[in-house]
């Protein structure tokens, strides 16, 4: 039987994740309304980008991300636009008047079911510190974009654990995704 039309066996089912086997292959699936989380590519109006820096217990290490969430874990039915301008105003104090989504793919295609939508933020406004909700301890970074990549691999060398999609929303700050520069 090919392994697309073998049906999903559920091992274990948490709040936010279940583990599923289809005939040979194990993966994880986000068991809120349709698995998807959003990144945000935010430069504000002085030109710096917005990161967040938090411990993340699957690494057992702090990580160096764009602020990203998941669509519709507060408000079933919310679209990947006003997630997206939640999350980052939870978590960095920015608010933004504009969200476009870019794209939208898969984050890790052979281990897990979760697709993340890139959205670009934009008309950002400061609204408050940011740091996100009660269960979280984020701190905010806004770095020069002209020094942004830079930035990144000194907290590489750090130590920091880095999302490797970084790079890409860097590059979606300059680019239109066929490779246009952005005008």
């Amino acid at each position: 039987m090919s392994q697309k039309t073998e049906a999903p066996r559920v091992v274990y089912e948490g709040k936010y994740q279940r583990m599923v086997v289809r005939g040979t292959w194990e993966y994880s699936e986000r068991t809120h309304a349709g698995g998807l989380a959003a990144i945000i590519i935010a430069v504000t109006p002085n030109d710096e980008v917005l990161f967040v820096e938090q411990f993340r217990v699957p690494l057992q290490a702090r990580t160096i991300e764009m602020p990203a969430g998941l669509v519709g874990d507060i408000t079933a039915g919310e679209s990947i636009e006003d997630s997206a301008v939640r999350e980052l105003e939870e978590e960095t104090g920015w608010t933004a008047s504009h969200a476009e989504v870019l794209m939208i793919g898969p984050t890790s295609s052979g281990a897990s079911s979760e697709k993340i939508a890139f959205v670009r933020a934009t008309g950002l406004r400061k609204v408050g510190n940011g740091g996100g909700d009660a269960s979280e301890d984020i701190t905010v970074h806004t770095i020069a974009r002209s020094r942004a990549a830079a930035w990144l691999v000194e907290k590489m060398g750090e130590g920091y654990e880095l999302d490797a999609k970084l790079w890409a929303g860097l590059w979606m700050i300059e680019h239109h995704l066929d490779g246009r520069p952005r005008g």
